[in-house]
């Protein structure tokens, strides 16, 4: 059966419709400042800090000041960049996220502490690193890395509100609180000192040992 060309018209309409109408319904795993998650076709609007579940089930802050399509695209694949002293490739990769207006979160790795955890989550340590979502950049390229940005929706020219400030970088592993010194444990085999002997004075008047006769002069 052949479909007039209006027919064509109206059936591109309806899938366009269906289409738009499968966006406006996704569904947002939420989860509250109590830690209880709730599901929603709207995107969280709540205080700022509310959280969110990503697609690859890690929580990601949500930051209500971006603008609602900045906001649902970071919820979705929230950007993370990993970065190292003297690392210039990774001035070259934080100044793409900037001036391309996307909202990072960005970890520096500098202890030893902090390359182990970097080693467990990319089975590497070469630096920057970067995960779009669940998507793991290896070294800064920029034709690669705008590739996924533009495949996770991030729009080519910055629309962050004026103002904007990121959030302040923060190391990989949190820095252990320092422990204060412990006094030394008491050894149980120690032998106590032997208290000092003392030595009675003898009665006024009475003999001594270098007078015995007790003579007074």
């Amino acid at each position: 059966m052949t479909l007039p060309p209006a027919s064509h018209a109206l059936l591109a309409l309806l899938c366009l419709a269906a289409s738009g109408l499968s966006h406006a319904q996704q569904i947002h795993r939420i989860v509250g400042p109590d830690g209880k998650v709730t599901f929603s076709d709207r995107a969280p609007t709540g205080e700022t800090g509310s959280k969110v579940l990503s697609p690859s089930g890690a929580v990601v802050p949500v930051n209500t000041a971006l603008p609602l399509e900045l906001r649902q695209i970071s919820s979705r694949f929230p950007v993370t960049l990993y970065t190292g002293d003297n690392c210039a490739p990774c001035v070259s990769a934080r100044n793409l996220l900037v001036l391309r207006g996307v909202p990072f979160t960005e970890r520096t790795v500098s202890t030893n502490d902090d390359v182990a955890a970097l080693r467990s989550l990319s089975d590497s340590t070469s630096l920057p690193f970067a995960t779009i979502g669940g998507q793991q950049l290896h070294g800064f390229s920029d034709s690669e890395w705008t590739q996924y940005l533009d495949a996770a929706g991030y729009p080519k020219q910055s629309r962050l509100p004026p103002g904007y400030k990121r959030p302040a970088a923060t190391p990989l592993v949190a820095a252990k609180p320092a422990v204060p010194a412990s006094a030394p444990a008491d050894d149980a085999n120690a032998v106590p000192p032997a208290p000092a002997r003392t030595v009675p004075a003898p009665p006024s008047g009475g003999p001594t040992p270098t007078n015995p006769a007790g003579i007074r002069f």
